[in-house]
């Protein structure tokens, strides 16, 4: 790989703390610290995504590589360092949190100019591990690579994953938070984005009420990542700001399409760039429920339950406006823009769910027939996805009991299948109103609505296949969600077993995860 070419800018434009210690603590007024990985004797490879490999620059994989995927025997050119943020986490102020986990190599450019940030999950300690120990295992691991990947080929936002290595330890972890330690595979992950600035990184420098690193951070992030803003001045905050909560809302519209429940959505678990980021106690929606979260920590409250992710991300881009009014100094603007995220989101999400079902434009009565239809998608406990998978190619010839044993997690009953029959009469009425043909409909949705999602099931299995040493699940995984419009693998494409409804890993997770 092109390793020669990774360069720190963060390193050379930002105070830092240059100490490389590692003992845990404040560091003010800087906006990272110089970390060293801790280097691992035995690493073995599980995963390189050379794809993204060559589209970033780095370019072909070879043995030689192998140290630095580890983080260990790394060239001199690769200053290694750990950035400070700040958090709401649950709702509650935090303070300093930072990179605990997560050590930076730098960034690389491709052949266009394109800059990608690499960083190492699990390589180690840092100033800001809070008691932890920084290593990562390879449960989570894999469940983010696999699951970064995922989104990224639904056509969601997201960091990507470049590799995963076994570090040949074993790390301690207490997976469900209940007082059962178990030793597990330790694993280190590189993780990409094109930038991992977060909201927390400028609630931290305004906590800190230091206006001019704040000022600075902020121009930075415009000039590199929101170059369509060429305004001055306060001006060029308010559009920054603005243009933040459209990729926020853009992303949660993304989320709700596949099905997808981040789990601790955070304020330092919010993407500036508007991706999906820090993949720990996430799932993708079995039977439908708006107020599935799960995540046990979430419990009983639910804050962050799929039905509330974009108010929750509104409640967060408050915080950020919190952070940022020093510098836009305009309170009418920040509520202004705020209340209006709220129709920007409803807007993009009505469209989103006309072209899952089909429709070809937004009517008035459309806001009705999806109430009626999340009333009978709670009420019958059907599959989010095997649901419009099923509506794909139904016509009012096929049999409503086939149809509703496919998709439901409830008993059949009579009640049930008049209700599911009435709700597809009304569907077929609705969908008569296009201005398009029946194929031009369906064509329509299959773009909007994957025949494959990475359950968490299927990553609980994969887990434990390659825990083994087995490799078969994982590659089978890898080409399904490469492909997650395509049918492929049929056995992929049902209901989660009842056999799993209760199995840590399959339904509900911890932070840890």
């Amino acid at each position: 790989m092109n390793l020669q070419n990774i360069t720190q800018q963060y390193l050379d434009i930002f105070p830092g703390d240059l100490s490389g210690s590692l003992q845990q603590r404040q560091t003010p007024n800087v906006l990272y610290s110089t970390v060293k990985p801790v280097g691992f004797a035995r690493p073995k490879l599980i995963l390189f995504n050379e794809e993204l490999s060559q589209q970033t620059g780095l370019g072909k994989f070879d043995d030689e590589d192998l140290p630095f995927l580890a983080a260990t025997d790394l060239p001199a050119n690769v200053r290694t360092y750990a950035t400070a943020y700040a958090g709401h986490q649950f709702g509650n102020w935090a303070g300093q949190l930072g990179d605990g986990r997560a050590i930076y190599a730098g960034e690389i450019k491709d052949e266009n100019g394109r800059t990608t940030e690499l960083q190492w999950k699990g390589a180690g300690a840092t100033p800001y591990s809070r008691s932890a120990d920084g290593r990562a295992v390879l449960r989570s691991s894999l469940r983010e690579y696999l699951m970064s990947e995922a989104m990224w080929y639904l056509g969601v936002p997201t960091t990507r994953s470049l590799s995963i290595v076994l570090t040949g330890e074993q790390v301690i972890r207490d997976m469900m938070y209940d007082g059962n330690p178990q030793p597990e595979p330790g694993a280190v992950v590189i993780r990409t984005a094109e930038s991992f600035l977060r909201f927390g990184h400028f609630e931290l420098l305004s906590a800190q009420k230091d206006i001019a690193l704040l000022t600075e951070l902020t121009d930075f992030a415009i000039a590199n990542y929101f170059t369509e803003i060429r305004t001055e001045g306060s001006l060029k905050y308010r559009d920054f700001f603005a243009t933040v909560c459209r990729k926020t809302a853009a992303l949660m519209s993304e989320w709700f399409r596949v099905g997808f429940v981040h789990g601790v959505m955070n304020t330092d678990n919010m993407s500036l760039l508007g991706l999906t980021i820090d993949y720990g106690p996430f799932s993708m929606l079995d039977s439908y429920d708006l107020n599935f979260t799960p995540n046990t920590t979430d419990l009983p409250g639910r804050r962050y339950a799929f039905g509330k992710q974009a108010q929750i991300s509104q409640w967060n881009l408050w915080q950020l406006a919190n952070a940022l009014f020093p510098l836009i100094e305009d309170a009418d603007f920040l509520e202004k823009t705020l209340n209006e995220y709220s129709d920007h989101f409803w807007q993009q999400h009505d469209c989103m769910m006309a072209s899952k079902f089909g429709f070809e434009n937004l009517t008035e009565k459309d806001d009705e027939f999806f109430t009626e239809w999340q009333k009978l998608m709670t009420d019958l406990q059907l599959d989010y996805t095997l649901f419009f998978t099923e509506l794909e190619k139904w016509d009012e010839s096929a049999g409503i009991k086939d149809f509703f044993e496919k998709v439901s997690y409830s008993v059949t009953t009579d009640e049930s299948l008049i209700n599911l029959n009435d709700f597809l009469i009304s569907y077929i009425e609705r969908r008569n109103l296009n201005n398009i043909t029946i194929a031009e409909s369906r064509m329509l949705m299959a773009k909007s609505n994957p025949k494959f999602i990475l359950r968490n099931y299927l990553l609980f299995e994969c887990i434990e296949e390659v825990k083994r040493g087995e490799k078969n699940m994982l590659n089978k995984l890898l080409h399904a969600l490469q492909n997650p419009y395509q049918e492929i693998y049929p056995e992929f494409s049902v209901k989660r077993p009842l056999g799993y409804d209760d199995v840590s890993g399959c339904s509900m997770l911890s932070c840890s995860s």
